[in-house]
């Protein structure tokens, strides 16, 4: 039985970085190249009055629309790598997204790409990788921002 390795991709080097890393030690592996759709990042930044109904109908379409993006450079990356692999998308949170999906999956792996942020950056901005190793039910390779 072949090997599955979850690589959570978003458009970043860090992402990229860990593509080309889960290619290059598991090349005979499935890869499930997989994009988080997340339209709350944005909302964020918005103040309260400004999150309508209307506003999350756009912020889910611009989320799509770049998740469409992401998706189909990943798919013109596996061709070119020759590699068994799929791509796909979930709305959601990222690192349950990531986990879930490992789980959904039965993946034996997670490769994922880490921005390296620290101090208050790190606070604001989340620790998906962090979240992700914690509870991930299978071994996590994160590959750093340093690295891409």
């Amino acid at each position: 039985m072949s090997e599955t390795v979850l690589v959570p991709i978003d458009g970043s080097d860090p992402a990229d970085a860990a593509v080309s890393f889960a290619f290059e030690t598991f090349p005979d592996a499935h890869h499930v190249l997989f994009h988080v759709i997340n339209p709350l990042e944005t909302a964020l930044d918005s103040s309260p009055e400004a999150v309508t109904e209307e506003f999350w109908s756009q912020r889910i379409a611009a989320a799509q629309t770049q998740s469409e993006a992401i998706l189909g450079a990943a798919e013109r990356r596996v061709r070119d790598a020759d590699v068994s692999a799929e791509v796909g998308s979930k709305i959601g949170p990222p690192a349950r997204a990531v986990v879930d999906a490992a789980a959904e999956r039965d993946a034996d792996q997670i490769v994922m790409g880490s921005h390296g942020r620290t101090g208050l950056s790190r606070i604001a901005l989340g620790r998906v990788a962090e979240t992700v190793l914690r509870r991930a039910p299978v071994p996590v390779t994160v590959v750093h921002g340093d690295e891409a």
